[in-house]
């Protein structure tokens, strides 16, 4: 599932100058999560409208930048 939402303003690219991709779902206890598909950048949230927010704004809202995982999302702070 794709998700689009109206930019506010766009995303910065990478150290490489790949545009940022995220994948939102769930930890393995359930929490939401939006982890950037490089393991740069990512966040817990309150719900999952949060994590997709955050995810649409950090990748400039571009289509098919944010998908949603199938199963859980493994997430570790560091």
């Amino acid at each position: 599932m794709s998700v689009a939402l109206n930019p506010l303003q766009p995303a910065l690219p990478a150290a490489s100058g790949t545009p940022l991709s995220y994948l939102v779902g769930q930890d393995g206890e359930g929490h939401w999560v939006a982890v950037e598909t490089g393991g740069r950048a990512g966040g817990i949230f309150r719900s999952r409208q949060d994590a997709i927010r955050y995810a649409c704004l950090e990748s400039g809202c571009r289509p098919d930048a944010v998908r949603m995982a199938a199963g859980p999302i493994p997430f570790r702070l560091s």
